[in-house]
């Protein structure tokens, strides 16, 4: 597997997949092409069907700034490599092209000329939670252990730097009010329910303070703020809330919370390498899913767990979200997306009571839960998978359209 920075990207919301890696993609293109008087970009399948809501457009034409650029939107036509391909055109002054190239956000930020999530440095030994278990087994080791072992020593700072900035969009998110960009008028929560559980009897307060928490970081990310990927954008804010509330309950260091995100690391990690992370793929199971695995396994590791009960968590916390398809209102980060973060961020504390209540052994295995998903997600239709063509997408879609008439 790589590098676990490769799960947590410092950068700006509202989507991994649809502004965070077609800007990567644009800044390349770009730089390469001094010579060009402008460009044209067209967006395919997925990407153009929610590139509106999710600022696809705005990004890209932003990073080409001030020579100019044409977006062209083929929402109907999926590339066989990948839902969100993505083709830059550079062109001179009479029009004629001088550079093209062809590629796919992949998810999480990362980009792909062959649609397929490509090997990196290989920085652990292992695939497999059951092969990182044995290993656990082996050394009289913790999970977190095997991230200070094969990565470099500047992981850690790096974590920090991660830490730093999950803990400030969970801090912005809970002062900031007044309704989100986009076009659904839709208002931010974060606040209201943070001064609201302020008022609750303490033991409802500490425990429900996560969704405040949670919707803080999806809120910051809907409206374009500064987030890190935990996996992705839309995903962003389970675990900074989930680490966020055990943090402030309990008074914990910030080494103990930077050991924890290497094993949610690591746990991302093994999904995006043998499953996938992108909603355009498999669904909102790999993003919220997989969210809601890593703070359980993290919150398991806080709370004194086992190996085999912090991997008993992270498989509740992605098998109950088996399924789940990517219906964007609208293709904004918002309506369902933003609730789905506060949900698994409560599951997430869910799976890590259950879990650690038990001596950590079930029947369905971390590694089989993944590959589950990863074949339900291939089962689902497109306007399943961030298309905004069906499930909430289209009945609200439906509903606003009477509503404007």
């Amino acid at each position: 597997m790589e590098s676990i920075s490769e799960i947590y990207k410092i950068g700006f919301g509202p989507s991994s997949s649809h502004t965070m890696g077609p800007r990567k993609a644009a800044d390349r293109f770009r730089d390469r092409n001094s010579a060009a008087s402008r460009f044209r970009v067209t967006l395919y399948g997925s990407l153009a069907a929610t590139g509106v809501g999710h600022q696809t457009d705005v990004t890209i034409v932003e990073a080409f700034q001030p020579r100019g650029c044409e977006i062209v939107w083929l929402p109907g036509e999926f590339l066989p490599q990948h839902p969100n391909g993505i083709r830059f055109e550079a062109l001179d002054d009479a029009g004629e092209v001088l550079d093209s190239w062809l590629t796919f956000s992949i998810g999480g930020g990362d980009i792909s000329d062959s649609g397929i999530r490509e090997a990196r440095e290989k920085v652990y030994p292992f695939n497999r939670m059951n092969e990182i278990l044995d290993w656990c087994r082996k050394n009289g080791r913790n999970i977190w252990e095997l991230v200070d072992i094969h990565e470099d020593p500047s992981i850690w700072d790096y974590l920090a730097e991660v830490w730093k900035v999950m803990k400030a969009s969970v801090e912005r998110g809970i002062e900031a009010e007044g309704a989100l960009p986009g076009g659904l008028n839709y208002p931010r929560k974060a606040a209201a329910y943070f001064t609201k559980l302020n008022s609750h009897k303490e033991s409802l307060r500490r425990r429900h303070m996560v969704f405040a928490y949670a919707l803080a970081v999806a809120e910051e990310n809907a409206a374009g703020g500064k987030v890190v990927t935990a996996p992705t954008c839309g995903s962003s804010g389970v675990v900074p809330g989930v680490l966020y509330l055990i943090q402030t309950n309990n008074n914990l260091s910030d080494t103990k919370i930077l050991r924890a995100l290497a094993t949610a690391g690591l746990v991302g990690n093994l999904v995006k390498t043998n499953a996938s992370i992108s909603g355009a793929m498999v669904g909102c199971q790999g993003e919220i899913g997989t969210a809601c695995s890593m703070a359980s396994a993290a919150a398991a590791q806080l709370y004194g767990g086992t190996p085999a009960q912090i991997e008993y968590a992270a498989s509740m916390g992605l098998e109950h979200f088996l399924g789940l398809t990517c219906d964007p209102v609208g293709g904004l980060v918002q309506v369902p997306c933003i609730e789905r973060n506060a949900v698994a961020a409560s599951r997430a504390i869910d799976s890590n009571v259950y879990a650690t209540l038990s001596d950590g052994q079930h029947m369905v295995s971390f590694d089989k839960v993944v590959k589950v998903m990863n074949l339900t997600g291939h089962d689902l239709p497109s306007i399943y998978k961030e298309t905004s063509e069906g499930g909430l997408a289209l009945v609200a879609r439906k509903k606003l359209l009477k509503t404007e008439k």
